[in-house]
């Protein structure tokens, strides 16, 4: 697994200064991309989330997904798979202008919530971090900032037009 990066954020995040932004929250399993400015929120556990942005336009998304890859018996369209939801997260923020070789990602979550499975190495939460890292690297999509592993949630907020991201350990 990559090395975990520095990640500093405020507590909350500020007020949007006048702009009118959408605050979404974001369900486990599911994806979302935006062109106007938006908060999008969610709660992670062993799940991943995998946040999206193009600096230069200003869209972004944020996917949500709970396994790393699925079978051949499971629906291949279902954003719950990490191999799914980020290349399908790719493709939606490149239809509202991203562009490719602007793309930068920030990855959060895959943490160990079950005290049972801690003294394994590679636990779902592990898993869920690689086929994130994995799926951005194919792509050549640079990871900018992370915070995966540990014990304990997370309640992550991300802004979709600035790509700026707040954490909070549950």
């Amino acid at each position: 697994m990559a090395a975990v990066m520095p990640f500093a954020c405020p507590a909350m995040p500020p007020p949007m200064d006048g702009l009118a932004t959408v605050e979404r929250y974001l369900p486990p399993g599911q994806l979302m991309a935006c062109w106007e400015p938006a908060r999008i929120s969610t709660i992670l556990g062993s799940c991943v989330a995998v946040c999206l942005w193009d600096p230069t336009l200003g869209v972004g998304g944020m996917n949500h997904f709970l396994l790393p890859r699925g079978t051949a018996a499971t629906k291949v369209t279902a954003p719950r798979f990490g191999t799914l939801a980020v290349p399908r997260l790719i493709e939606e923020v490149l239809a509202f202008g991203g562009h490719p070789h602007h793309l930068r990602a920030k990855v959060f979550g895959g943490a160990c919530v079950l005290e049972a499975f801690r003294g394994r190495a590679n636990h779902l939460g592990t898993q869920n971090v690689e086929a994130a890292l994995e799926s951005l690297r194919k792509e050549g999509i640079p990871v900018v900032a992370e915070d995966v592993g540990g014990d304990r949630g997370r309640k992550l907020i991300f802004s979709t037009c600035d790509g700026n991201a707040w954490v909070r350990r549950l």
